[in-house]
């Protein structure tokens, strides 16, 4: 993997296509400080998010892995206070630095204190923070057309008639790739394929121009031709509208395509944060370097004509009602400590260049 350059101040488009003041990527756009999110179920409390701490800067790219179960998507759903029942936040701080516009001041919003249902939150989820889901045909209305959706959702947050909704619409289409956008804003979801569905979700998440975009592994379902044009065109439309992103994937190859800066996720906690290269070639938490070493390399060498099995991390994720004493990851690592790690559960260290990992081996 090539080494990334560090993040440039990235230049803004204005209605007219010319580029405007650069971005600043050293102000901080969101903060979550030791974030709680719990699931309150017949047969337990699931502790799906346990003390997250991670910030984004304006125009960054945050990449969140993890395997399935870890709380990545929880995580997103608790930004934009969407959290499912029987699921609620129980602690910690969402604090989300708006832009001041021309209608009101810059201020700062806790999202973990609004009323998911209150006109605060609506007007910043899909207008500030938008988000795109992993299925489109989960997130897309099958009985209303696409253009109805869009232009819904930009007369929702964007001070402007039905018809320039609709001018609106036309152009993310274009922006997005699709061919005849103006043909389809009259299809039903269940007309397009998999990766026109989510041009038109992405075209939907961008149409109110947000600071953030969150997006939940929106390459999963796709061919890899598909994948790598989606990506292609999520990078392209970050340098113009300057926007903040969230990737939420298990690819780590996409990882290294896509982001600035690393976040690990085990079972509802941060195990370890780093910028892209330093987690790829000097990852410091045992989880990290078992996700690394399960990754496929081609030219893998074989035995007696056979290809060689590919490195799989021991053990499997526990039980979220039985999440085990100390370290929760101590039960599959290789490098534990007994006596230590199956007793208390390690602070998150700051090492030198800010690298950040949650493990006793960095103990003093």
């Amino acid at each position: 993997m090539p080494d990334r350059q560090p993040a440039q101040p990235i230049m803004e488009q204005t209605g007219n296509g010319h580029a405007s003041a650069p971005v600043d990527t050293d102000e901080v756009l969101l903060e979550i400080k030791d974030l709680k999110t719990h699931f309150f179920l017949d047969q337990g409390v699931v502790h799906a998010l346990e003390g997250v701490d991670f910030t984004v800067n304006r125009g960054q790219t945050i990449g969140l892995v993890g395997e399935s179960g870890c709380g990545k998507s929880v995580t997103a759903r608790s930004i934009l206070s969407i959290v499912p029942s029987p699921g609620r936040i129980v602690q910690g701080e969402i604090l989300f630095h708006r832009a001041p516009t021309a209608d009101r001041p810059g201020e700062t919003v806790d999202m973990a204190q609004l009323n998911p249902k209150g006109s605060l939150a609506r007007s910043i989820r899909g207008g500030d923070i938008s988000m795109v889901f992993q299925e489109p045909m989960t997130s897309l209305s099958p009985v209303h057309t696409i253009g109805a959706q869009i232009i819904e959702a930009i007369s929702l947050h964007r001070d402007c008639s039905q018809e320039e909704a609709t001018e609106i619409t036309v152009e993310m289409l274009r922006r997005v790739n699709l061919p005849q956008p103006e043909g389809v804003l009259k299809r039903y979801p269940h007309e397009l394929s998999g990766g026109m569905r989510q041009r038109v979700m992405i075209a939907m998440a961008l149409s109110c121009q947000p600071s953030l975009l969150i997006a939940d592994e929106p390459t999963t379902a796709l061919d890899v031709t598909t994948q790598a044009q989606i990506l292609t065109l999520m990078q392209e439309l970050q340098k113009e509208f300057g926007m903040a992103i969230i990737f939420i994937t298990h690819d780590l190859g996409v990882i290294a395509q896509m982001v600035d800066y690393v976040v690990v996720m085990y079972l509802g906690e941060v195990v370890e944060m780093a910028d892209v290269n330093s987690i790829f070639y000097a990852p410091k938490h045992p989880y990290t370097r078992s996700l690394l070493h399960s990754i496929p390399k081609l030219g893998r060498k074989s035995v007696a004509g056979l290809t060689s099995r590919l490195t799989a991390i021991h053990g499997v994720v526990p039980d979220p009602y039985s999440i085990p004493k100390g370290c929760p990851y101590h039960p599959r690592c290789h490098d534990a400590v007994r006596g230590v790690c199956d007793t208390d559960n390690p602070t998150l260290h700051t090492l030198p260049g800010n690298h950040k990992v949650r493990c006793v081996l960095y103990d003093d």
